[in-house]
């Protein structure tokens, strides 16, 4: 399909999820597919206000759970649109989102490539050691937590 600026992560264990932009970098998903059919739908996207009470007439596809109030929609078999349209869809879905990403973000994006990566890579290491002080952060807290605490009404004289 070749959208610019697309980024894929394996999230929830088998979904297989379509970002627009870098997810460390302010990135938004606009489309996910289940990999191991145990879920609901083949294909989730976003699609608008406008086209989400088009598409949800056609018997094959359904609201996305958790995410229909930002207009979601799942098809529950391949077939419930075809090939070109599930392109058109999907299309549609990376505009809509990626028009709602950050200025910052854009700006990112917009750089070339060496660029961009170095920024992002940079974005990574930052996030990886903020998760790991926040992780020793909560096992301090949580030692501190079970020190012994004075019982009421016992006073030091």
């Amino acid at each position: 399909m070749g959208l610019p600026h697309v980024a894929e992560t394996l999230n929830w264990g088998h979904h297989l999820v379509y970002w627009a932009g870098d997810r460390e970098m302010g990135g938004r998903m606009f489309a996910m597919t289940d990999l191991d059919g145990s879920g609901m739908g083949v294909l989730s996207f976003h699609c608008g206000a406008e086209r989400f009470h088009e598409l949800i007439e056609n018997e094959a596809i359904v609201p996305t759970p958790y995410l229909a109030k930002a207009f979601w929609v799942t098809l529950e078999r391949w077939d419930a649109l075809r090939p070109r349209e599930i392109e058109q869809e999907l299309r549609r879905a990376h505009e809509l989102i990626f028009e709602k990403l950050p200025n910052r973000t854009k700006t990112v994006l917009r750089l070339p490539e060496s660029e961009r990566k170095k920024i992002i890579r940079g974005r990574r290491k930052l996030v990886a050691a903020r998760s790991s002080q926040t992780a020793a952060g909560k096992k301090a807290a949580s030692a501190s937590s079970r020190a012994p605490k004075p019982r009421k009404g016992s006073r030091k004289k």
